[in-house]
């Protein structure tokens, strides 16, 4: 234990590194990762078959394939296209994997919205895209929060493969750490106590928006 407790005190700037690593690329691939569900969100429900069943192919290859097979693809596939930095190869593959996820929240937050709002609004004269903009996104992505934030957890976790294209995240730097001491243990239980932590704030920061928007609603 009093290992341990060296190694966290020892390596702490080095794992807050890898912490704020860790953030930036869990909230940049989150907001790629919003623009392609919405994109998606809208093709599924749109009224042209074929945009519907581009959509569920989306959803259907991100869910039947692993993310860490997603990333390595995107990675060195692009790679033969054009050099792409680490950095923006897994926040990519972390966006293609949760924008699947998103899709289908959003789709179903719109879904949620009564009927009577669009025909209201489409007979104060707004087309139907000015109705989806104005009316119905606003409350759906007020009914989605909640969902996106325990999306955004989940993407906090699934950060950690990124290390196996290079990056020194949180789990890499504990991976590296651990490979050069040969002792790899005290090093891993070191990045889960981080991880904890940081879903722990998102997870207390999620449940009291819930509560505001439960109490606005």
């Amino acid at each position: 234990m009093g290992e341990f407790f060296s190694i966290f005190i020892d390596s702490f700037d080095v794992f807050m590194e890898g912490m704020w690593l860790t953030l930036r690329l869990s909230v940049v691939s989150l907001l790629i990762a919003i623009v392609i569900g919405l994109f998606f969100a809208m093709l599924k429900i749109s009224r042209v078959k074929v945009l519907e069943i581009i959509a569920d192919l989306y959803i259907w290859i991100v869910r039947g394939t692993p993310l860490i097979v997603q990333i390595f693809i995107l990675f060195y596939g692009l790679a033969e296209i054009w050099l792409i930095p680490e950095f923006w190869a897994a926040s990519i593959g972390l966006a293609f994997h949760s924008g699947a996820y998103i899709a289908e929240i959003i789709r179903g937050a719109i879904q949620s919205i009564t009927k009577g709002q669009t025909e209201a609004a489409r007979s104060l004269g707004m087309s139907r895209s000015l109705t989806m903009r104005r009316v119905v996104l606003p409350q759906a992505f007020r009914r989605a929060v909640p969902s996106l934030g325990n999306q955004f957890i989940i993407g906090i976790k699934d950060s950690s493969l990124a290390s196996f294209i290079g990056l020194q995240e949180l789990f890499g730097v504990s991976n590296t750490m651990g490979s050069n001491s040969f002792d790899y243990l005290p090093y891993f239980f070191t990045v889960a106590i981080y991880y904890l932590l940081i879903v722990l704030i998102l997870t207390i920061a999620v449940n009291q928006l819930e509560k505001k928007l439960a109490v606005s609603d």
